[in-house]
């Protein structure tokens, strides 16, 4: 299928590795130009070479810290005229509430919950006055579901469900449409290494991360690219009339919850 993407632009935020790399190939592949943010300048570059070469689009990579105001303010004025915004930085702890102290909450947050809510505030007013635009929020499952030994993320990704909906309602009065995605586990190098130290912790052996992942749909974790070719639809005029909404990716495993 033909998503009519050839000759768009997008800026990716934790566009180095992940979920972030995995929609900027599949953007690419589309035929989208390519703004890449991420702290790792490194990782960046390797990611925005590549990226040109294999697909023959215009990657610039912007090396940044995201949880910094101005830092996201500064990307939002270089990438002012992009037709496609997907928002992905982001890692919040687990933990309970006495876990994880008032510095480290807010550490996540300025990264994920006030990194997404300042980027789209720039990106929002200037795609509203072209009459034109997407924003795809990368949320997550968490934000659906009460858990305690992960409230900060629960309630960081609650908060952003409501930012996707509440803006998506009256964005498209002005041609914006805001929407995003709620991953399930998804086997990126944050959930490997989350589960290696379980698995060391419980069994002495981190080898046996994915025996915790046995239980859910298909037998195993999520890939970035089964969440980009989603990420990558709903950005196209294809999905036109999909709109503040968000779709859970998780195989099914929201609906395996049972009251008792």
């Amino acid at each position: 299928m033909d998503l009519n993407l050839k000759g768009k632009s997008a800026l990716i935020t934790g566009g180095s590795k992940g979920i972030g790399r995995a929609v900027a190939d599949v953007l690419a592949a589309e035929g989208c130009d390519l703004h890449l943010a991420a702290r790792d300048g490194v990782a960046l570059e390797a990611a925005a070479a590549e990226l040109a070469e294999k697909f023959g689009v215009t990657v610039e990579a912007h090396a940044a810290d995201l949880s910094q105001r101005a830092a996201v303010e500064d990307l939002a004025a270089k990438c002012v005229g992009v037709d496609i915004l997907v928002n992905n930085a982001g890692a919040i702890p687990g933990g309970t509430i006495e876990a994880i102290d008032d510095d480290r909450w807010r550490e996540a947050w300025d990264l994920k919950v006030f990194g997404y809510i300042t980027m789209t505030r720039a990106l929002y007013r200037a795609m509203c006055e072209r009459g034109d635009g997407v924003i795809v929020n990368i949320v997550g499952t968490a934000g659906e579901v009460s858990d305690a030994s992960y409230i900060c993320g629960c309630v960081g990704n609650a908060a952003l469900i409501m930012l996707t909906q509440s803006l998506g309602a009256v964005g498209i009065d002005h041609g914006v449409r805001v929407l995003g995605v709620n991953p399930g586990p998804i086997t990126t190098d944050r959930i490997r290494t989350m589960m290696t130290t379980k698995a060391e912790a419980e069994f002495g052996d981190g080898a046996r991360w994915q025996e915790f992942l046995g239980h859910l749909p298909h037998g195993r974790a999520g890939t970035p690219r089964e969440v980009a070719d989603v990420v990558a639809f709903l950005a196209s005029d294809r999905a036109s009339y999909v709109n503040a909404t968000l779709v859970p990716i998780d195989g099914g495993f929201r609906a395996r919850r049972k009251v008792f």
